[in-house]
């Protein structure tokens, strides 16, 4: 971080706000539905994002979560001239750190002068302390309500991974000698996620429009509405569903 301070020049630290705050009024939000533009157009076209929303990216390790998030902060920084914030919550320090070099080589980060640079990276990865973990969703989703309030920008926030983020706060309830809940998570799972996700939201300044990636660490089971309406129970359907340690082979497929 020193060496990096070097480099850049001196830190503007003029401008604080804490973490932890309440979300927008009711009179502050903007009602007006519109949407939100990212240049990948099979997206804009069959599955477009409402602009001050909320957007799941479901999927097990390796299916392209990241790739996509890449995607989207490069399309809207050099199509739209966007903003973005991007928050690596207990991801690897290897995904950190190519994401922070394919946006420096795009122009997207430019070093030489901070204040052109369209996106802004908070990293707590998988080695850091819980409470480290936990903290960066909420410092990210911080630097996003600055660009919108204060800059009144529309802001597309990232965060990799939401999952993550809840994990993180498990393990600090566990530290902190809190009773779990029926399911091992800490007993104010729904007060924390509900405060950050009630700051997501467009004010008449501007917006944050949120795209949180899921990770899901265990075999999926997809039930199919189709099969449900025929009377097949149960629905599952086959080709859908996925486990970590068995594939269906085009052979068998076939006979299927």
């Amino acid at each position: 971080m020193e060496r990096k301070r070097q480099y850049i020049g001196p830190v503007d630290t003029s401008t604080t706000s804490p973490i932890h705050r309440p979300a927008p009024a009711f009179i502050q939000l903007e009602t007006k539905l519109s949407i939100f533009e990212t240049g990948i157009k099979v997206v804009d076209l069959l599955a477009p994002y409402r602009r001050g929303g909320k957007i799941g990216l479901f999927g097990g390790a390796g299916v392209g979560k990241t790739v996509l998030i890449m995607e989207l902060i490069n399309d809207i920084a050099k199509a739209h001239g966007g903003v973005s914030v991007f928050g690596g919550v207990g991801e690897r320090t290897r995904e950190g750190n190519d994401l922070y070099m394919e946006t420096k080589e795009s122009g997207v980060i430019n070093e030489k002068n901070i204040a052109e640079s369209k996106v802004a990276l908070v990293y707590g990865q998988m080695n850091e302390p819980p409470g480290a973990r936990t903290r960066v969703g909420l410092t990210a989703l911080t630097m996003a309500e600055y660009f919108r309030d204060v800059n009144e920008q529309d802001v597309l926030l990232f965060i990799d991974n939401i999952f993550r983020f809840v994990q993180a706060g498990s393990e600090v309830s566990a530290l902190s000698g809190r009773m779990p809940s029926a399911v091992g998570y800490q007993p104010t799972l729904s007060t924390e996620m509900g405060s950050l996700q009630e700051r997501i939201t467009s004010t008449k300044e501007g917006s944050i429009t949120s795209i949180q990636a899921v990770y899901v660490p265990a075999p999926t089971t997809v039930l199919s509405r189709g099969l449900a309406a025929k009377r097949y129970l149960s629905s599952s359907g086959s080709f859908r569903s996925n486990v970590n340690y068995v594939t269906t082979s085009d052979r068998w497929r076939g006979t299927l």
